[in-house]
């Protein structure tokens, strides 16, 4: 069972650390401040309490009538015990009672010659409790300011680092994309360097080491199709001239195979290295569709819904199709439907999807999928389709008729490819399409062109054509 995450920024992180940290700060340094000024304060409440009882003993002593001036008690039977034990030895003190309710009580004592107590009673308010109230209230306010301060610093930091981290993520979605003329130390900028640089250093040398090694594949690949060409076609002319039989036509059989994917892998690495240009050429989509499946797959259904006029390459077009159909009939289960509308054609099987790898990520070469459907093969043919469809500029998607995770019920399931042709040519690059309003696209993969030529994956939900 997976536990629930709660994602935030760095942003809102760093800043809640500061000023967290600015709390905890502010709050020992008030704490401290507001007792070292309360214990200031009552120390000197007791001085000055003790000097008022001195005088007053001094009055009494000297006086006549021997009566107390100043506020002062003969004798106060609520004079504090330990105050009391303090004078009863002959000494005079102060003491600080401190109720359950209401401000501290400040008494001071002090013995008489005739073995009476003078004490003084008052409590600590007016003017010094004014002054302790206004410093708690400077120190709440400045404690307050520190957290907020700490808290707009924090999203300050935060947001310049978030920023960075952002940009960095999204040079190397563009990378994963097939982009790989981004630099993410390009793409972040700035003039603080910091470990945001690091990574996306390591994130280009990555990027360059797996693009060296991409190419160097494709070369290897192209360089033994290319070396296989010839033996393959001495190969197939040898068995054209062994006598008739069934041994012969296995070879034979074998033999065409074999051509078959050499051709098929020397045209995958001229796709993958972005040479290849489309001869452009304006044709009615529903027409030529409807004649070359006649072509191709003569069982097929066609239905041309809308017909349209487009600028492409016939021969391209037709070896997607071609593909396309050779996927349903060899994977899938009849009928096989093929329906043009607009600058869209929709190839449909009946039979048990595109696996879930193929929906989520694309085709990949040699590998075919589940076993219900693609245990045979290389893999190729819909992997060239992508390819040649780049080049006219196009979208590829894939899709399942039945909702995910639902059993396909009698004539609702099978897949569907779709290929979104371009309002436009393609340029010499190729150029990234504008999809139909009507287009239907939910939960489909798809590939296409961006502006420089590069390769993007996407998966679009939703519906409307909107990735």
């Amino acid at each position: 069972m997976r536990r629930p995450a709660l994602r935030t920024g760095v942003r809102w992180k760093i800043s809640i650390a500061i000023a967290g940290v600015g709390a905890l700060i502010a709050m020992a340094l008030s704490l401290v401040v507001h007792n070292a000024a309360r214990v200031s304060m009552l120390d000197n409440a007791r001085d000055v309490q003790m000097d008022r009882v001195l005088l007053a003993q001094r009055w009494y002593e000297q006086s006549k009538n021997k009566d107390p001036r100043f506020n002062t008690k003969i004798n106060d039977p609520a004079i504090p015990k330990d105050l009391q034990k303090l004078v009863r030895q002959g000494r005079r003190g102060s003491y600080v009672h401190e109720p359950a309710e209401g401000p501290p009580e400040i008494w001071a004592a002090v013995p008489l010659s005739n073995g009476d107590v003078l004490s003084l009673h008052s409590q600590f308010s007016g003017r010094s409790a004014t002054i302790i109230q206004a410093l708690d209230r400077a120190l709440i306010i400045g404690s307050v300011s520190v957290v907020f301060g700490g808290c707009a610093l924090g999203v300050l930091i935060g947001g310049s680092l978030s920023r960075r981290l952002r940009k960095a993520a999204a040079a190397a979605g563009n990378v994963a994309q097939g982009n790989t003329d981004v630099r993410v130390r390009d793409a972040i900028g700035g003039v603080v360097r910091d470990e945001t640089d690091e990574l996306a250093r390591a994130v280009d040398a990555l990027t360059d080491a797996l693009n060296a090694r991409i190419e160097a594949e494709r070369r290897v690949t192209a360089d033994i199709a290319h070396e296989l060409r010839t033996p393959v076609t001495g190969l197939l002319t040898a068995a054209e001239l062994l006598p008739p039989g069934r041994p012969t036509e296995l070879v034979r059989d074998r033999a065409r195979a074999m051509r078959t994917l050499v051709e098929d892998v020397l045209e995958v690495a001229r796709l993958d290295s972005a040479s290849e240009r489309a001869e452009l050429q304006e044709i009615a989509l529903g027409e030529f569709v409807t004649r070359r499946v006649a072509v191709l797959d003569p069982d097929a259904a066609v239905r041309v819904v809308h017909e349209s006029y487009v600028n492409t390459d016939p021969r391209r077009l037709e070896r997607i199709l071609g593909n396309l159909l050779a996927n349903a009939a060899k994977h899938g289960k009849p009928p096989v439907e093929v329906a043009v509308e607009g600058r869209v054609v929709r190839v449909r099987d009946h039979g048990p999807g595109f696996p879930e790898e193929l929906l989520a990520e694309g085709p990949r070469r040699f590998r075919t999928g589940a076993s219900d459907r693609a245990g045979q093969g290389h893999g190729l043919g819909l992997t060239i389709a992508e390819g040649q469809a780049r080049v006219l500029g196009a979208r590829l998607t894939f899709r399942n008729a039945a909702p995910e995770g639902a059993a396909a019920q009698e004539g609702a399931g099978g897949a569907v490819a779709v290929l979104w042709l371009p309002e436009h040519a393609p340029t010499n690059t190729g150029s990234f399409p504008v999809l139909s309003p009507d287009a239907d696209t939910d939960g489909v993969y798809g590939v296409g062109m961006d502006g420089g030529g590069q390769q993007r994956r996407r998966r679009w939900r939703g519906g409307r054509g909107r990735p």
